[in-house]
């Protein structure tokens, strides 16, 4: 591993903040979710659901600027929930890495709500380079539209009202096996009470600086997609910490801006956000490309997969996948 901490810095500190605007913000990392596990092409045809498709989706992310992909593999079964097989997953990142050979792999162990919590981890063996790691249950409740039978496995309009439990003991088991296979967790805060989950992974040295943390502003049960809520988040971070944003729906541009004025890194992406404007449908190239834009704007570097490797204490070496996951 090569990790290089000189990037480093509390964010919400603003001694910090203006050292960093005199010295250079460093490279941002662009993250791109490209497809989630909720919605599918009955909303957006951009997004992509079988291996293939999620592949060019890829691709066009990556030659768009972003150096990370997180991924959800859908059940070839039934393409509207996600995989529980580990040979699905490794198909997916098998044919990512064919099409994008330096982009870092994030797998999510987040899935949907019809899949169990044993079967979340199953993207762990198909050897991801990054898995996301939810900190705290996740809740919604919403109305998912029907799918027609114009799309592969349609089904009718469905209600839900659900939570993902994500207990102390599950998301500790989550950290240590991640840990045990050299996977960077993503770790997904939906608010103040979720940072506590991560000092207490490393309490039990269940995580490796630098830590990768995730802010998700607009969720449902999450932190309000506020510049205060943003901060309060970043003021309660242990050192050694690399800050992502994403922000849901209409709030994934304006937590973009802000995170790059920051000196954060950013995820856009279907996953959070279908439209390009109001009306418009987005693809996932062209919510990459704006970001790109963004970055340039504010005079900053967009990371490489190499940088973003170096600044995240990856292997210089991407993770190479044979023809199935035995081989």
């Amino acid at each position: 591993m090569d990790a290089s901490f000189d990037h480093l810095w509390r964010y919400a500190r603003a001694d910090d903040y203006l050292d960093a605007l005199r010295d250079g913000m460093p490279p941002v990392i662009i993250c791109c979710a490209i497809n989630g596990g909720i919605q599918g092409k009955e909303y957006n045809a951009s997004i992509p659901e079988t291996p293939e498709q999620i592949a060019e989706a890829a691709q066009a992310a990556c030659e768009a600027g972003a150096s990370m992909i997180h991924v959800h593999a859908r059940s070839p079964e039934t393409r509207w929930k996600g995989a529980t097989r580990t040979d699905t997953w490794w198909e997916v990142n098998r044919r990512i890495r064919d099409r994008c050979p330096d982009a870092i792999i994030n797998n999510t162990t987040g899935a949907d709500f019809y899949v169990d919590m044993e079967d979340r981890q199953s993207c762990l063996d198909a050897q991801p380079e990054v898995a996301s790691l939810n900190l705290s249950p996740d809740m919604s409740e919403f109305t998912l539209k029907a799918r027609p039978s114009s799309f592969e496995h349609p089904r009718p309009e469905d209600h839900i009202d659900a939570c993902i439990p994500f207990t102390f003991g599950q998301i500790r088991e989550f950290a240590s096996t991640m840990k045990s296979r050299g996977i960077k967790p993503e770790l997904e805060t939906y608010h103040t009470g979720s940072l506590r989950l991560v000092d207490h992974l490393i309490d039990r040295n269940l995580l490796e600086p630098p830590y990768w943390i995730q802010t998700v502003m607009g969720y449902q049960a999450s932190s309000l997609p506020t510049v205060d809520n943003v901060l309060q988040l970043l003021r309660e971070m242990p050192e050694d910490t690399l800050w992502l944003c994403s922000g849901i729906g209409r709030h994934q541009l304006p937590m973009t801006t802000l995170a790059m004025l920051m000196g954060g890194h950013v995820r856009v992406g279907l996953e959070d956000n279908i439209y390009y404007r109001r009306g418009e449908a987005a693809d996932n190239a062209q919510l990459v490309e704006r970001a790109v834009r963004i970055a340039q704007e504010l005079n900053r570097e967009v990371a490489t997969p190499a940088e973003a490797r170096s600044m995240l204490g990856l292997s210089k070496t991407p993770t190479t996948y044979g023809s199935t996951a035995s081989s």
